[in-house]
Order: structure tokens, then sequence, then C-alpha cells
């Protein structure tokens, strides 16, 4: 099964990028959270900010599985 890189929706706190790239490459959001923002304010928030946007509008969000009721 090939591996995708995808937004969370189910676990996200503002976009869906983190959650995504913990699922994609394992460990706890809450960790990749901390990260994402200790490494913003130690480059005073702007580049960090970018690239996140970047990443939200790249990213493809994680297709939901539609079901069929059959009659």
């Amino acid at each position: 099964m090939e591996k995708r890189l995808y937004r969370n929706d189910d676990n996200k706190a503002i976009g869906g990028v983190m959650s995504g790239l913990s699922d994609y490459f394992g460990g706890d959001p809450v960790l990749w959270r901390l990260g994402i923002i200790l490494l913003a304010l130690m480059t005073a928030i702007v580049p960090v900010a970018i690239v996140y946007g970047i990443a939200w509008w790249i990213i493809p969000e994680r297709p939901q599985a539609t079901y069929r009721v059959v009659e």
C-alpha cells in the first residue's frame, strides 16, 4: 500500500497539517505542534507561518469514506 501525505481533519487544531504529518511520519500530533511552535518562536514566527500556510494550501485533505446505503 502506498503511503500518502494528507491533512487530517479528524484531529486538526488549525488546518490539519501537523496532524497529517504525524500520521505520515509517526508520532504524537501534540509533539509535532509543540515543535512547530518552538520553531516559530525561534525564527520570529513569520517564516514558519508562511511555510505552514503554503503546506495548508498544497497538502490535500484526506478523502472521507463515502458509504452508500443499499435498500
